[in-house]
């Protein structure tokens, strides 16, 4: 459990996928720390339930806009509006993921895995980048999971077009957001705004709502039935991205990786940095920024 008793009065956050499961949790506990709670989510209705849930709780402001990370005209409009009415982000939480979907695209063409849980929440970091830094000290803290380790990036077929598979491809994802996480922390040196990359657990959460689909039906019923028992609860899965947010002694590290409230060293292949950059450089092409 994250111990801090920090206080973010005063503070904005920015939270991806927050209207149910872990970042709805996180959104919980960041605004009852007085934070002013920004939820990105592609359901509305599910969002604006949830706020008006956490604000009845807590009683501080919460503000819901929608964002499909799916989109990288979603992602740039959602950009655009909260240049417009964010007068400071000081924590951006990239939590919004999909698992092991069929092989789906996103609406520019990338393979749904690693465009909405990479390519999407790294064209939202680059547009909303100044916003934190005139916002420093800021956060930018990535969700990504112990699959990680599983992970390597097919730079020849990075869309996994020839050979699809659905757990190969949510382990490349993950394995984006820790090199995201790396190079970004050095490009971002000196200017106080740090970089966190996190596993939550295995928690149970709608996350597998896909496994029916990609593997079989009963694969899927036996990740919900067992996870019922072995499993985090919500609670306790956002301890680590809370952690990541609030936890004082965290204020000088960053491009780190962490687990159950505690750094931990992530695989080997997370640590390249030749990768890190080819990755960045990859991503910044892929979505439409220069490099």
């Amino acid at each position: 459990m994250c111990r801090s008793k920090a206080r973010l009065d005063g503070k904005t956050v920015v939270i991806t996928g927050s209207n149910t499961g872990i970042g709805k949790e996180t959104a919980r506990d960041l605004s009852r720390r007085g934070a002013r709670v920004v939820m990105l989510c592609r359901d509305l209705q599910k969002a604006r339930t949830a706020a008006e849930e956490i604000n009845k709780e807590t009683g501080n402001p919460m503000v819901v806009h929608h964002l499909d990370l799916a989109s990288l005209e979603s992602v740039r409009n959602t950009a655009e509006i909260l240049a417009d009415t964010e007068q400071n982000i000081h924590i951006l939480i990239n939590n919004a993921g999909i698992m092991m979907c069929p092989r789906w695209e996103t609406k520019d063409g990338f393979e749904m895995q690693l465009g909405t849980n990479h390519l999407g929440h790294f064209l939202l970091t680059m547009l909303l980048l100044d916003r934190l830094k005139a916002s420093a000290p800021a956060r930018i803290i990535n969700v990504s999971s112990i699959a990680h380790t599983q992970g390597k990036m097919h730079w020849d077929d990075l869309h996994l077009t020839k050979d699809y598979n659905a757990k190969t491809a949510y382990c490349q994802s993950k394995l984006a957001n820790v090199l995201f996480t790396r190079e970004m922390a050095k490009k971002l040196q000196g200017t106080n705004v740090n970089t966190y990359s996190l596993h939550p657990g295995v928690v149970q959460t709608e996350l597998g709502r896909h496994i029916h689909q990609s593997v079989n039906g009963f694969i899927h019923w036996a990740f919900h039935f067992f996870g019922n028992f072995f499993f985090k609860t919500v609670t306790r899965g956002a301890q680590t991205t809370i952690y990541c947010a609030v936890d004082e002694t965290l204020a000088t590290q960053t491009g780190k990786y962490y687990s159950d409230c505690a750094e931990k060293q992530p695989h080997p292949l997370a640590l390249c940095d030749d990768d890190a950059r080819r990755l960045w450089d990859v991503s910044s092409e892929l979505v439409g920024l220069s490099v």
